[in-house]
């Protein structure tokens, strides 16, 4: 489990735990257990509803999770760099351009991709950023009040707007939302 990956769960509208996978499992695991309805937890990077199979014990949970994580990234070297063949389409131009550069189109796609990263990371996390609020605020405050007017400040940049509005939902959900949503702003800051 990526122990830098933090993670929130929720119960109807009580927030349960945030933290590493492992602990917010065995709080979710405990809290649907003891009858709590609608046990949900986020992906804070993402947004996204994590998928926890609760049967068993938590030891079985835990052990699900562990079970789940995608093998360790291959070291270094061809193939053991992670080298992945895929199709690229492109124009005849461009397969011209690419064969006449210093060492072959994967060395010149390689080159492109990395100084595309370092241009373009700030942009990419806020919008990572972005969209993992706009999932969250969907799943955990699609039905409440004020819903698509907190919606509109947000993508608006009226952050005010956005706090005074979501300051009536159910606290958890509200103080989670707009902890997603200064992490959005932090990033605009960096861009």
């Amino acid at each position: 489990m990526d122990e830098a990956a933090t993670y929130t769960a929720f119960a109807a509208q009580e927030g349960l735990a945030a933290g590493s996978l492992r602990d917010v499992a065995l709080a979710a695991k405990a809290a649907h257990d003891s009858g709590r309805e609608r046990v949900l937890v986020f992906d804070d990077a993402t947004g996204r509803t994590v998928e926890l199979d609760f049967r068993g014990t938590p030891d079985d949970v835990l052990a699900r999770l562990a079970a789940s994580e995608p093998p360790p990234k291959p070291g270094r070297g061809r193939p053991r760099l992670g080298v992945t063949a895929r199709e690229v389409t492109l124009l005849p131009r461009h397969w011209e351009w690419l064969a006449s550069q210093p060492g072959g189109a994967s060395a010149v796609l390689r080159r492109l991709v990395e100084q595309a990263l370092r241009e373009n990371s700030g942009a990419d996390d806020t919008r990572q950023a972005l969209e993992a609020a706009h999932r969250a605020m969907t799943t955990l405050a699609g039905d409440l009040p004020d819903y698509e007017e907190a919606m509109r400040a947000f993508y608006a940049k009226d952050y005010d707007r956005f706090g005074s509005l979501t300051a009536v939902w159910p606290r958890d959900i509200g103080d989670y939302l707009r902890r997603l949503v200064a992490t959005v702003r932090e990033r605009q800051a960096r861009a």
